[in-house]
């Protein structure tokens, strides 16, 4: 009987567990939603026990879904969205909420790095200038505004090793995760300049140990299989953050491709074989020793369409509920109503951040006592594609590439597909992967447990190009147009979006 590989993927909203056969098809899916907290204006958590128990319930439900016993499963990989922090203190016990990378309470710490210069410094240091959602600054924060959580934190943790932790008691980080802030760029292992840098000394020693992204870091305990039906003493692979992992599950493990991840984050990502900074991008260790990720993003992306949906259209959700159906199902047949019009509304998905300042915010632009839900729609699915491309552009001041990867909730849409494709004037490439994120994680634990021999025989064998979008060039010239307007737009509110908020 083939292998099975299970692929843990936790993110923003949602915590997947999903069964892979070798030749990387879904067998069986489960899934448990991740419900945050906001307290406070900036602060986004996520209770993380809750968290956990939800993992429990996915993965029971994947197995049961592919009709598999955990006997069957060869080896298990595990990614989740990066930076935020979870704590936990020397009995693994959390010491606070986990804090989310749609958080940005430390703002006021950032602005004080930044105007003192350590930020330039830190940026030379680890390849990217830091950011809110970053783990060093959040703990600058709890150690100014919380000291008896600093004091109490044993161990800091990332979503899927505090998932990893559950599982096999064992405590490991991977290189991928590991670069969000506290390792040099150039040595991709952890920089004791940073810790002084941040106002964090000593605080070293609570990183947990990095392993590589293939390699075993744990087995899973018998406590843990008891609670998930998987089988005692099967191996835990280091797994990668979720951008990584999302690259290689659509097949993009080298340099030439640009990988755009439209979920609630819009990443867009191309590696390289060497260390590439910019303003535009971070540099971050890839999978693969001696390559990097060089990522531009923002939370800007597909969750503006959840939004939407879930806070104005009630009674489309409603009968998407009682039917079983997707709550966006008549998104494309109102905005196709709306397509073949000049663009004339405009929108800005700032609503958890943006490339532009923590202060801007999301607003809709050039709103008519005639435009219909539709015109609102198409403003919304533009915005989110015009950030991707602002992103884009920046990275493509430094790489070369010639086509895009797809995929994120976003890539669900063929309207919203093609959009990108005429607005960037790229082809754009969508894969058979509808968990890309698990399905990277799942290859790199089949690599360390010898499914595939390589990381490049593991994509060739596993990932199937489903569609590609061609750039339509009446389209591209009215979507610059609109582009144009937009980022116009965004600098005419720049003064203004401190006072907004």
């Amino acid at each position: 009987m083939s292998p099975y590989l299970l692929g843990i993927d936790s993110g923003l909203t949602v915590t997947k567990a999903v069964v892979f056969d070798e030749e990387g098809r879904q067998q069986g899916l489960g899934a448990a939603n991740n419900v945050h907290s906001s307290p406070h204006p900036r602060w986004v958590e996520l209770d993380m026990e809750l968290v956990w128990e939800g993992c429990m319930a996915a993965i029971r439900h994947a197995l049961k879904d592919a009709d598999i016993t955990g006997e069957e499963v060869a080896s298990i990989g595990l990614t989740g969205h990066g930076d935020g922090v979870y704590p936990v203190d020397e009995k693994g016990e959390p010491t606070a909420p986990a804090v989310l990378s749609l958080d940005s309470r430390s703002e006021g710490i950032l602005e004080r790095w930044r105007a003192s210069g350590v930020a330039g410094k830190l940026t030379c240091l680890t390849g990217q200038r830091p950011f809110a959602a970053q783990s060093p600054p959040i703990l600058a924060w709890f150690k100014e505004n919380e000291p008896e959580v600093f004091e109490k934190t044993k161990q800091l943790l990332y979503v899927k090793d505090w998932l990893r932790y559950k599982l096999t008691g064992e405590y490991a980080t991977d290189p991928t995760d590991a670069a969000g802030g506290f390792t040099d760029i150039q040595t991709q292992d952890y920089s004791s300049e940073t810790f002084p840098l941040y106002g964090l000394e000593g605080f070293k020693d609570k990183l947990p140990s990095i392993v590589g992204c293939a390699e075993v870091s744990g087995e899973v305990t018998a406590e843990a299989a008891e609670m998930t039906g998987l089988a005692a003493g099967t191996p835990v692979a280091g797994g990668a953050h979720d951008v990584d992992a999302a690259a290689i599950g659509v097949g993009c493990v080298g340099p030439g491709t640009l990988v755009a991840i439209a979920g609630t984050w819009s990443n867009n990502e191309v590696v390289s074989e060497e260390v590439m900074t910019g303003d535009g991008w971070l540099c971050r260790s890839f999978v693969t020793p001696g390559r990097w990720l060089n990522v531009s993003g923002s939370p800007a992306s597909s969750a503006n369409l959840e939004w939407f949906v879930k806070q104005l259209c009630p009674a489309e959700v409603e009968r998407a509920e009682k039917s079983g159906a997707s709550p966006f199902d008549f998104v494309n047949a109102e905005v196709e109503a709306v397509l073949g019009e000049r663009s004339a509304v405009f929108y800005h998905p700032f609503l958890y951040g943006s490339p532009h300042g923590s202060e801007a915010s999301a607003g809709f632009f050039g709103v008519r006592g005639w435009h219909t839900r539709g015109h609102l729609l198409r403003a919304l699915l533009e915005g989110t594609v015009f950030n991707h491309k602002t992103h884009i552009e920046a990275l493509r001041t430094g790489f070369e590439f010639g086509r895009v990867r797809l995929t994120g909730g976003g890539s669900k849409s063929g309207l919203w597909s093609q959009m990108l494709a005429d607005a960037v004037d790229f082809p754009v490439e969508v894969t058979d992967a509808e968990e890309a994120g698990a399905l990277g994680a799942a290859l790199l634990a089949g690599v360390g447990a010898g499914v595939y021999g390589s990381l490049e025989q593991a994509t060739e064998r596993t990932v199937r190009l489903l569609r590609t979008h061609e750039p339509d060039p009446e389209a591209h010239e009215r979507l610059e147009r609109a582009y144009e307007t937009y980022t116009d737009l965004v600098e005419a509110l720049e003064p203004l979006w401190s006072r907004i908020g």
